[in-house]
């Protein structure tokens, strides 16, 4: 099985690449964001996920084994295959993905084209048990992240995300300051602490 491939591009597509390895090309289905840092010409290392089929073999390749991880972990989900994987792939980038579903953020992941409703649900409810394996942001952060999505964080903490989200910032951008006040004063603190320090989080 392949694993990970190391070459030079040859030929850059809408929806794959071409990697020249030792004069063998291989055809790698890429997601958008990983076909915008490949140049015509260049060296590239391709983290590869290999299907095969009665009828054919086909490659996906992906610019880190992150990404890869998520492509593997969305089509646990009914309904989301290969295609559909890359779609929300080329839309979100894995910290936006884990942070979407620790906030049970359907609307973000329904953005992906291709994407109804129905299926957007399906992912954030699935897969928020499996986030923080995924997740970029420290433990922490995913950690307050889930509760808000599940309807369990304290008052404080709710009333100062949403007098944040008020303010005009996005719930995640709240939510990260927030979890960043905390860190700096404690768990008990009052709700409008965690506004004037969250607030200076983003301020700077």
């Amino acid at each position: 099985m392949i694993g990970k491939l190391k070459g030079t591009i040859d030929e850059i597509a809408d929806d794959h690449v071409i990697l020249d390895v030792h004069g063998v090309g291989y055809t790698a289905h890429c997601s958008s964001r990983t076909l915008a840092n490949l140049n015509v010409g260049e060296a590239a290392v391709l983290y590869i996920e290999t299907y095969v089929r009665e009828d054919q073999l086909k490659l996906f390749g992906f610019a880190t084994q992150l990404e890869r991880d998520w492509f593997r972990l969305l089509q646990s989900v009914q309904g989301v295959g290969a295609k559909v994987a890359l779609a929300i792939l080329s839309t979100l980038t894995p910290s936006d993905l884990a942070n979407a579903i620790a906030l049970q953020d359907k609307a973000m992941v329904a953005r992906a084209p291709g994407i109804g409703p129905k299926v957007a649900q399906r992912i954030v409810t699935e897969l928020k048990n499996k986030v923080p394996a995924f997740a970029s942001d420290t433990t922490g952060t995913m950690g307050l992240k889930q509760e808000l999505g599940e309807g369990v964080a304290s008052s404080a903490v709710t009333d100062a995300v949403s007098a944040l989200s008020n303010l005009g910032y996005s719930r995640e951008q709240a939510a990260n300051a927030v979890s960043a006040a905390i860190r700096d004063a404690g768990e008990d603190v009052g709700s409008a602490t965690l506004i004037r320090l969250g607030l200076k989080e983003l301020a700077g």
